[in-house]
């Protein structure tokens, strides 16, 4: 829905809520008129209630506001006396249309100093739950979500069963476009295995300013551009719409910014024509094939070389030359294992399965892989390039897509002989509606990225990882399954990653302490 229906359908809620409501603000000694102001009725409303002002920013907070509605529907109910639990049950099965009978049929006398203490033990438990609820969403939404890496293919700098803290105001917070959703769960209601959200109406796309804008070399949280639709050459043939919010959460590494020409040699990334600088937190991991002169290696001592994504030990194919095959290392590793005496050779396997179609942009002719990629753009907001028969596949789910149907736009790219025609008419050239970012993940030969679907567009962009709070090896026994010198670690930074766990605990030890004392003093008093 474009902002246009949104200011409709909210004038029109105005009218409802005014003609269901303009009684009990007459009753209140307010004006009937004051009912149907768009947001002035909200702040005379929450003084009838004797509820903060501030509370209506709440009522304009998507998700957030779906709770709100039923609090200020009972608030007000309780304001004029109705306080019996048929009159809660009523207000709230009917979405607030109770509030309509009450109005216009009942008598309204206005409690103006009602006491905001819940009567029973039950009530005061169910409104300490209600806003706790709400200012979790708040803080999910809006600051901070917690997330969790469920694969390898950030791996070593980020650990499958890293717990993150994924800063929302790093990159500005996105406002949910899916407004109709069950707080602070994705796209599914855990144990109940239902769908969380209502795929219609959506709101359009609106983030509020950041502290920074998306870097280079930045590690990313973002939804999946291509959780909904058929975008691979080999799929099930399967179509399951997602809202963009909605979409499957992922992680991986900003390694190409707006405006950037990006290519891959041999497995490394370049930029402008220069290799990638990357941080030294970066632990960037690629398969190889080592000649040895024999000797075997244990999984024992391959972890501890730090060698944990498979291996396998033989003879090279044709030959009687012994040869260890690793599936990921980093450069460290491999300087650890030539240590050892037993290595001839090193070799990085580099995929040589180019044209295949199955690298971005699909075309067969460029003939990109996983390992060498054609110089490219990554579009920019406000950036014009020329359009050809030749470039078009690089730009096409863009204008299709994230510039079409996610924007509510009929876009349709159709070529003609060598001609590029949108929405029937001829294109030579096309100004971008949106930034957009190329994401990889470390583990280069386990991780399916932006070589695989593209672009990542602004839209998509969720947040930036700050913080490992957690970090469990699910491989381990019970006892030993946490990774206790990686809790509470921070993910950016220079130097190694320096645990402040111990820190933590003594805070916290601390904080309970002080509060005793304060506690004893009080009960003295």
């Amino acid at each position: 829905m474009s902002w246009t229906g949104w200011i409709i359908l909210f004038i029109i809620l105005q009218i409802v809520h005014g003609a269901g409501t303009w009684k009990f603000y007459k009753a209140a000694g307010r004006q009937a008129w004051e009912a149907f102001v768009p947001v002035y009725n909200s702040v005379v409303l929450m003084k009838i209630i004797n509820r903060p002002i501030w509370w209506t920013i709440l009522l304009f907070l998507p998700v957030v506001n779906l709770i709100m509605f039923v609090v200020i529907w009972v608030e007000t109910l309780r304001s004029f006396g109705y306080n019996k639990a048929k009159d809660t049950a009523l207000v709230v099965l009917t979405l607030g249309l109770y509030l309509y009978y009450i109005n216009y049929t009942q008598p309204l006398e206005h409690i103006k100093e009602r006491s905001l203490k819940p009567r029973t033990a039950a009530g005061e438990w169910t409104s300490s739950i209600l806003f706790a609820v709400v200012a979790a969403t708040i803080v999910h939404t809006y600051v901070m979500q917690p997330f969790i890496i469920p694969t390898p293919s950030l791996e070593k700098t980020l650990l499958t069963g890293d717990f993150l803290f994924v800063s929302k105001f790093h990159y500005g917070p996105r406002f949910p476009m899916t407004p109709v959703a069950a707080p602070m769960v994705h796209d599914t209601i855990p144990v109940l295995s239902v769908k969380s959200y209502l795929d219609r109406p959506q709101l359009p796309y609106l983030r509020l300013p950041g502290v920074s804008d998306v870097k280079r070399n930045d590690i990313v949280v973002f939804n999946w551009p291509v959780d909904t639709v058929n975008a691979f050459p080999y799929n099930d043939g399967k179509y399951h719409y997602k809202p963009i919010d909605k979409k499957s959460n992922y992680v991986k590494r900003c390694v190409g910014i707006p405006g950037d020409t990006l290519s891959m040699i041999e497995g490394k990334v370049h930029i402008n024509g220069e290799p990638l600088v990357l941080p030294e937190r970066a632990k960037l991991q690629h398969s190889f094939l080592l000649k040895t002169k024999g000797a075997q290696y244990t999984e024992e001592q391959m972890n501890e070389f730090g060698i944990t994504d498979g291996f396998q030990q033989g003879q090279l194919t044709g030959t009687n030359t012994p040869a260890l095959s690793i599936k990921a290392a980093t450069d460290e590793a491999i300087e650890k294992l030539e240590a050892t005496g037993n290595i001839v050779e090193v070799e990085q396997t580099i995929f040589s399965d180019a044209f295949s179609q199955r690298y971005f942009p699909y075309d067969g002719i460029v003939g990109n892989s996983y390992d060498n990629i054609k110089p490219f753009l990554i579009p920019a907001k406000g950036m014009t390039t020329p359009i050809t028969y030749k470039n078009i596949d690089y730009y096409r789910r863009i204008i299709e897509v994230y510039e079409g149907s996610e924007m509510e736009i009929s876009n349709t790219i159709n070529l003609r002989g060598n001609d590029v025609y949108l929405n029937g008419k001829p294109l030579t050239e096309y100004t971008f509606l949106q930034n957009y970012y190329w994401l990889m993940g470390d583990n280069r030969h386990n991780s399916e990225d932006s070589r695989i679907w593209g672009y990542v567009p602004e839209t998509h962009v969720v947040g930036k990882p700050v913080f490992v709070w957690m970090s469990i090896d699910w491989s381990k026994s019970l006892t030993d399954m946490v990774r206790w010198d990686r809790l509470f670690t921070t993910v950016n930074g220079t130097g190694q990653p320096t645990s402040y766990f111990v820190y933590f605990v003594v805070l916290l030890i601390i904080y309970f302490v002080v509060r005793k004392i304060m506690k004893n003093r009080k009960a003295k008093k």
